[in-house]
């Protein structure tokens, strides 16, 4: 889980029927929020209401492209594997494992060690 989004916050946002529609939509494929509101059949707002509250939980990311026109846009992806919801002596734990690559992962488990 981000560190700067409360269980709370995280549990509120995949609880969001159109966040999870849209998240549900980008992890199978990625698209922009205009390909998003005509797949999902969702207004425009609606998907930015929800991609923004996919982003602010670190569930989403985005990378810029350019139309053939010039103009550019934002395409929107799902940058996590799975999450795995539990309650334990009645506390929730959301864990969500995200796909690293192998020096990220090396990196992390080395800040983990606090080697200097």
């Amino acid at each position: 889980m981000d560190d700067e989004s409360s269980i709370e916050e995280i549990l509120d946002t995949i609880g969001d029927e159109h966040a999870r529609t849209v998240l549900a939509s980008i992890s199978r494929e990625p698209g922009s929020a205009k390909e998003l509101a005509e797949r999902l059949d969702l207004s425009q707002p609606t998907i930015y209401r929800r991609l923004d509250l996919l982003e602010e939980n670190d569930l989403i990311k985005d990378r810029t492209l350019v139309a053939d026109d010039g103009n550019h846009y934002k395409e929107y992806t799902c940058n996590f594997n799975s999450t795995v919801i539990s309650l334990e002596d009645d506390e929730y734990d959301v864990r969500i494992f995200r796909e690293e690559n192998l020096p990220d992962r090396f990196s992390r488990l080395w800040d983990d060690l606090g080697v200097q």
